[in-house]
């Protein structure tokens, strides 16, 4: 089933969301559409050990994903954040009891065209593009031949537009060169053709699947390295490898959550077991991100 939806882009068909068990049946999910790439991979392992069971992802803005959970279009929704304290009320007066569990911790990756010798950034030069006060590539390294910084993100409603505005930017306006995409892949493409672009993307998308130690990424493209400091330099930066998110070395960082909404304890309750198993959290090890219980040694590799 989930070699067929891999190849073919199809996917079981949900009948009745009420005729599922933990077990066996069809379910509609909601998932930010960030973690696609993990997702994906999850629901291949899961279909394969309960052969009865069909997941049928469905990605979308971490806004919408909550929406279609709030709404009682699906039981299990993946995101960056928890519900706030009035969509858990809006949820308790239709007689629902929300659960929520972490997953995993994940990196917001900033890249450049390969191209770009300049892989070097601040958390505060960052937080001036993205509000406007830096516009050019020579504001940040004056013997730059790049003219006006590109910044792109996925999608308007997305986890990382939300990320960017909250946690970098203390909730200001995002002003300046800043433009939305409509998925991860898409900003991948676009920083791939262009010089002056920096997009905005989550870790798992650059994942390098022949490198089993997770310490390179996508050769498309560039992964830049950034420091907490005033400036920056190769010995306070730091690139969104696991060592860098698990000692928190790499400044964006955040959780990843699943949301559940299922007060028959039926597939979505299944599949939420697996997700957070040894073996669902293997996964995500082995993605690159750090999983929320499985214990992990992770080696650093010293420069000479």
């Amino acid at each position: 089933m989930a070699l067929a939806a891999a190849i073919f882009g199809c996917r079981p068909k949900v009948k009745d969301k009420f005729t599922d068990t933990l077990n066996s049946g069809v379910i509609p999910i909601a998932v930010d559409e960030t973690f696609e790439p993990i997702i994906e991979q999850e629901i291949g392992v899961f279909e394969s050990i309960y052969q009865k069971t069909g997941i049928v992802p469905q990605y979308m803005s971490e806004l919408d994903a909550i929406q279609l959970l709030l709404h009682d279009s699906v039981r299990l929704a993946i995101t960056t954040r928890p519900l706030s304290d009035n969509e858990v009320e809006f949820l308790k007066q239709k007689k629902f009891q929300p659960r929520l569990y972490k997953l995993a911790t994940d990196g917001i990756a900033l890249i450049v065209n390969r191209n770009n010798p300049d892989t070097l950034i601040t958390v505060g030069q960052l937080r001036q593009i993205l509000t406007g006060e830096i516009l050019n590539w020579t504001e940040i390294y004056p013997t730059s031949k790049l003219g006006k910084i590109s910044l792109v993100f996925d999608n308007k409603n997305s986890s990382t537009v939300r990320y960017a505005i909250d946690s970098v930017c203390a909730k200001q306006e995002l002003s300046g060169n800043v433009y939305a995409q409509q998925t991860n892949r898409e900003v991948l493409e676009y920083v791939a053709k262009n010089k002056n672009a920096i997009g905005v993307i989550g870790v798992s998308w650059l994942n390098n699947k022949i490198d089993t130690t997770n310490l390179t990424f996508n050769e498309t493209v560039r992964v830049m390295a950034v420091s907490n400091e005033l400036k920056a330099t190769k010995y306070n930066s730091y690139q969104p490898v696991q060592y860098y998110l698990l000692s928190k070395d790499y400044p964006l960082i955040r959780s990843i959550y699943i949301i559940l909404n299922d007060p028959r304890s039926s597939l979505p309750s299944g599949f939420t077991n697996f997700l957070t198993s040894d073996r669902g959290q293997r996964i995500i090890l082995k993605a690159g991100l750090v999983p929320a219980t499985q214990p992990i040694r992770v080696v650093q590799i010293k420069e000479e």
